[in-house]
């Protein structure tokens, strides 16, 4: 007989956010799912960077979202909200989350849900949805990147990192230009597809790049360093390139800089975050990547 539901479930809720916080495991109630929304008993979730900041107190969750942690997870639907036509108990999913991951239940719109491949276990579809999303919305919707571009991804060891890297030789077939701090980043890159990799702490790496490829030679940059990589980026990019900006995690702030080659290469300079991005922006990613990408890791050429 199937048990029942709990009215209370167990979470891990921070406990005085900061540099003194601490992780506690607390008794919360079990969501209820709305029309159109999933009950999905969570089997396995991942740590990002974003948790580690949540913390912290740098990054809060949503407006009228959940403030537990955990932006993905893979599990079992436990019940369905009215009018769910797509799903039904029993049915194994994984999700992106706008928090809520670190419990033993969660609620998503049904849209939201991916069905979980054979060839994956609950462990390894829950690292999907955060680095593999940031990483498609980056390259596909706002770098825009075409066939046989050449693309430079930084912190290429990095989980999005390794997404980036995967889906750009997967699904744009692109000249792959990579960047790491250590040899065995720069080995995995190569393996999962990256064409030429180039160790920061070792070489000057638009140096390098230059002399390799050519003047303006890369299409599309994807950068989480900021500060330190700008005029490196917009050296190396050509006419028309663009330079998506998804962290600064080696600073915001520019000492020495000239913006002259935005105007005379045209270049285009974006920003983003996914956390922050509309649920309708999230359940269009969601369908995209589901009808482009589920197939790659159905046949283990994404992992």
């Amino acid at each position: 007989m199937k048990q029942k539901v709990p009215i209370y479930m167990k979470a891990i809720n921070v406990i005085n956010p900061g540099s003194h916080s601490t992780l506690k495991m607390q008794e919360v109630p079990t969501p209820e799912p709305a029309a159109g929304e999933l009950l999905v008993k969570i089997e396995a979730t991942a740590l990002n960077r974003a948790d580690l900041l949540q913390r912290q107190g740098k990054y809060p969750s949503p407006e009228g979202t959940s403030n537990i942690l955990g932006l993905e997870m893979a599990g079992i639907v436990e019940r369905t909200g009215r009018n769910v036509e797509r799903w039904k108990p029993g049915d194994f999913v994984f999700a992106l989350l706008p928090g809520g991951g670190y419990a033993e239940f969660c609620t998503i719109p049904e849209q939201m849900a991916i069905p979980l491949p054979e060839t994956l276990s609950f462990e390894e579809a829950a690292a999907i949805p955060e680095t593999f999303f940031t990483a498609y919305q980056a390259l596909s919707w706002i770098g825009e990147l075409k066939q046989g571009e050449t693309v430079l991804i930084h912190a290429a060891g990095s989980g999005v990192g390794t997404s980036a890297v995967q889906l750009a030789h997967h699904l744009f077939n692109a000249r792959i230009a990579a960047t790491a701090g250590k040899k065995r980043k720069l080995a995995k890159a190569a393996k999962l597809g990256a064409d030429w990799t180039y160790n920061y702490r070792e070489v000057d790496f638009a140096e390098q790049m230059k002399q390799q490829l050519g003047e303006n030679a890369v299409d599309l940059v994807i950068d989480v360093v900021g500060g330190p990589y700008w005029q490196q980026n917009l050296d190396l990019l050509a006419t028309d390139g663009r330079l998506v900006l998804l962290a600064v995690l080696g600073g915001h702030k520019l000492k020495k800089a000239s913006m002259l080659p935005i105007l005379t290469k045209r270049l285009s300079v974006r920003g983003s975050t996914l956390r922050s991005r509309s649920l309708d922006y999230k359940i269009r990613l969601t369908r995209e990547f589901h009808d482009r990408c589920l197939k790659l890791f159905e046949n283990e050429s994404l992992a």
